[in-house]
Formats: C-alpha cells, sequence, structure tokens
C-alpha cells in the first residue's frame, strides 16, 4: 500500500509522541511493505507563532490531500490568556470542522497488566472494554451565539447548546454499527431531565435503534454515568453521548486503564479518512524532559492502520506489541507500578518497535 499521512506535531509534548509514532509506523511499512509518505503541517499555539492563525489554510489543504492526519497535542500556557482572540484550540475545533470529522472514537481497555496503575479496585477493572463515543461538531462548542459582552460589574458570557436530528442521528447509527461488531450493547448518554437538545437526542436515539433490534440499547443521565464509570464499568460496551459530555466522561474512563497516556482516538467522518489523536493534553510541565508516554499516541497509529488505511493485520500487530511491552514490565513515569522497568519517551517507542519486529526483548 502507498499512503500519504499529514502530521500535526502541535504543541507541548505532542512532537515528541508523534515522532514515536512515526518511528512505528515506519516499523510496520518496513515489516510489511507498504509505502508512507509523511508530510508535516503547523496547528495551534506553534501555527499561531508562525503564520498567527492556530489553522493556516496550507495546514487544512495538507490534511484534505492526505489519506489520514496524525495529531500531537495543541495549546499551553504560553497562549492561554482567556481575552486572547486566537486561541491554539480554535484550530483543533477548525480542524474537525473543515474536515468534517463528526465522531471521536475512543477505545477504554484495561490492560492486566496495568491494573495496579490505576486507583480502583482490581475487581472493578476486570473485563473494562468499552467505546466511548462523541460527537464532535456540534454542542456547546460550536453553538451559536457565544461570546462574552458587557463592561464589569455587569460582564456576562454565553454558549449555545445546540443539536439537529441529523447530528444526533448520524452519531446513533454510528454508535449502533461498532455495537454489532462488539457485545450489541449501546448506551447514550444524556440530560434529558434538564436540557432540551438532551430531550431531542433521546428522541432521536430511540428513533434509530429502532432499526437495529438486534443491539440493546439504554438510556443514562450525565451524572449518573459518571458514577457507574467508576462503579460499575465492565457494563459498558458502546457510550455515544454529545460533545462536551463525551469530552469529559472520557477523561475520567482513563483513569480506568491508569492515565491519559493510554488512551487513543479517532475522529471520523464519510469515507475512510480520519484524524487520529492521543486524547491527553500538550502537558507542557513535561515537554522536552523525554518523558512523556507515548503509548497513546503508538496506539492512535494502529486505529490509523484499522481505520483508514484497511490494514488490520498490522494494527493488531502493533496493538500486540504494545501489550507485550507492558507485560514485560516497561512503563513510563505517568503508570509506574513497583518493580517496573522505567523507559523515557523515545525509549518505550524503541521498545514498540522491536516487539513488533518479533524480539523478545525490550532492552
Amino acid at each position: 500500500m502507498q499512503a500519504k499521512i499529514t502530521l500535526l506535531p502541535g504543541d507541548g509534548i505532542g512532537p515528541e509522541v508523534v515522532a514515536e509514532g512515526v518511528k512505528v509506523l515506519q516499523a510496520v511499512a518496513a515489516r510489511y511493505g507498504h509505502t508512507f509518505e509523511f508530510t508535516e503541517a503547523l496547528i495551534g499555539g506553534s501555527a499561531i507563532d508562525t503564520t498567527g492563525s492556530p489553522l493556516p489554510d496550507e495546514t487544512l489543504a495538507e490534511c484534505r490531500a492526505s489519506d489520514a492526519v496524525l495529531l500531537g497535542a495543541v495549546g499551553g500556557p504560553k497562549w492561554s490568556d482567556p481575552r486572547a482572540a486566537v486561541r491554539p484550540e480554535q484550530g483543533l475545533l477548525g480542524l474537525r470542522g473543515g474536515l468534517g470529522l463528526y465522531a471521536n472514537v475512543r477505545p477504554v481497555k484495561v490492560y492486566p497488566a496495568l491494573v495496579g496503575a490505576s486507583t480502583l479496585k482490581p475487581d472493578v477493572l476486570a473485563g473494562v472494554d468499552m467505546i466511548i463515543l462523541r460527537e464532535l461538531t456540534g454542542g456547546l462548542y460550536f453553538g451559536v451565539p457565544q461570546g462574552q459582552s458587557g463592561e464589569k460589574p455587569n460582564r456576562s458570557g454565553v454558549d449555545t447548546m445546540a443539536y439537529t436530528e441529523g447530528e444526533v442521528s448520524r452519531l446513533m447509527r454510528l454508535a449502533f454499527e461498532l455495537a454489532r461488531g462488539r457485545r450489541k450493547k449501546v448506551t447514550s448518554v444524556d440530560k434529558a431531565n434538564v436540557l432540551a437538545s438532551s430531550r431531542l437526542w433521546r428522541t432521536v436515539a430511540h428513533e434509530v435503534a429502532a432499526e437495529y433490534p438486534d443491539v440493546e440499547m439504554e438510556d443514562i443521565l450525565v451524572d449518573a454515568c459518571s458514577m457507574h464509570l467508576i462503579r460499575r464499568p465492565a457494563d459498558f460496551d458502546v457510550i455515544a453521548t454529545e460533545n462536551m459530555f463525551g469530552d469529559i466522561l472520557s477523561d475520567e474512563a482513563s483513569m480506568l486503564v491508569g492515565s491519559m497516556g493510554m488512551l487513543p482516538s479517532a475522529s471520523l467522518g464519510a469515507g475512510k479518512f480520519g484524524l487520529y489523536e492521543p486524547i491527553h493534553g500538550s502537558a507542557p510541565d513535561i515537554a522536552g524532559r523525554g518523558i512523556a508516554n507515548p503509548l497513546a499516541t503508538i496506539l492512535s497509529c494502529a486505529m490509523l492502520l484499522r481505520w483508514s488505511l484497511g490494514l488490520a493485520a498490522e494494527a493488531d500487530a502493533v496493538e500486540a506489541a504494545v501489550d507485550a511491552v507492558l507485560a514485560a514490565g516497561y512503563r513510563c513515569g505517568d503508570i509506574r507500578t513497583p518493580g517496573c522497568v522505567l523507559l523515557g519517551t523515545v525509549q518505550m517507542g524503541d521498545a514498540v518497535v522491536k516487539y513488533l519486529g518479533g524480539k523478545s526483548d525490550a532492552t
């Protein structure tokens, strides 16, 4: 296969973890005889510093001309002034909208080797393997009107949480399709007891569910879901929810596996094209120190191989290599456990590559 992959390293630890993802993709290409062409473009704070825009036109054009996009992270204290007219996160939101990426797929799987890295009891974590499906282009993050007005002491701010029937139905159909290939259960998360947009969400969700009689569906309020993610996480298969709820719940779910540094994601639209990224942020406090965990990015690369390039065997091999590295006791600082072998960012990437090549020792 020949494929073009656009790299958006971004800010903070983004360039460090993306470099390890590329290393793994290059190893896959060498092992299986593929050709991956990589191009790099600016986004976020680094793009603001260079061009004044968090999403330059050239970046969007590069992404549209590629088969898939690998993103690191955006943002940091340097660009965090709430009064700023231009912010790094606008680049990420603009990218999702500009590429038509309406669904974020976030697998949450507890690795047996990492049970000790979570603060939850092992019996609660047993069997946890879910997908959180988050709507990406609607809700509070995109609603109009949005902004601040007035002068002190009468300032005000407004965000609008709006959804259309079409936005809900396309996400729910994807949720049911995913569930059909898994344990055949969809949990639709809303706040229908309070929010009008959630009442629409629930109505449409049930209409779509009628098209999938082979898949079980349940409704759950977002506050109850946040509790049950900690109380009974193994009961969930596919969780489908709106933009802000999905943002919060998936970060909470990262604690099931011990760290945000372990969770990959895929942002999808129509067709096979997708944007792949770890769910963690730019972590500016550890940027440049060589200690960031690259496994979420590497697992995002496995999703890229499977979803956008159709290379299921190659994706399985990458995931198996990550399993093997963890089972062998290798850890980055965020998932360290007693008796582990502590590795830095580059060392962890090297370890995955060695296991991917069939080596028995990652040292």
